[in-house]
């Protein structure tokens, strides 16, 4: 059984999602990720598979292993052990070439039951509007895999509009995915219920 943490950390003025989760037993190790506005910004990565086939790990054990390294990532990114690193990831991300993918309204997004996504393009190397772009929204999770998609206008900019699908057990992320010409750009951004809220989340948030 998987088991995972999410937490929303502010540290001054931006706001970083930490997301920590057990990849399961056909793939043992728990698994850390810093995201920002949907982009991979830090990674650490767990194996436990010497402990896995032990009958005395079960999964209360997993589960603290998972909530320790999730804690200890968040108290590195407090502390400002991980600035340096992330500040490179960042400022990599902005150079790189291709196309970027931002969304213009992540705190509203969801609303009765309906998604309704306001997603600008922008080319990487001058931050000007990408018109005639593809793109494609999707809730990675859901019992249906139904993409839905438009193309960007003069301004770069896209409204995608969609019921919310029926959703399974597991993990579930909004994804938006671009494309244009040869250059394409993804984000996503992890979906929690209030049954999924972890001791974690009210620890750490803020």
């Amino acid at each position: 059984m998987s088991s995972g943490f999410n937490t929303d950390v502010r540290i001054g003025e931006q706001v970083f999602h930490v997301q920590t989760e057990d990849r399961g037993p056909s793939h043992p190790v728990i698994d850390t990720v810093i995201y920002q506005n949907g982009r991979i910004l830090h990674r650490k990565t767990t194996s436990y598979d010497h402990l896995s086939l032990s009958v005395e790990f079960g999964e209360d054990a997993l589960r603290e292993r998972v909530e320790a390294q999730h804690r200890g990532v968040i108290d590195e990114l407090r502390s400002g052990a991980l600035a340096a690193e992330i500040a490179s990831a960042a400022e990599q991300a902005a150079r790189a070439g291709g196309i970027q993918v931002q969304l213009l309204n992540p705190q509203a997004w969801l609303s009765a039951g309906n998604v309704a996504l306001d997603v600008a393009i922008l080319r990487r190397a001058d931050q000007q509007p990408q018109a005639g772009a593809q793109v494609e929204a999707a809730i990675e999770g859901a019992l249906s895999d139904d993409q839905h998609a438009a193309t960007s206008d003069d301004q770069g900019r896209v409204r995608i509009e969609f019921p919310l699908p029926p959703l399974g057990k597991g993990d579930l992320a909004l994804v938006i995915r671009a494309k244009s010409d040869a250059a394409k750009d993804e984000i996503r951004f992890s979906m929690r219920s209030k049954q999924k809220q972890s001791p974690a989340d009210s620890v750490h948030s803020s």
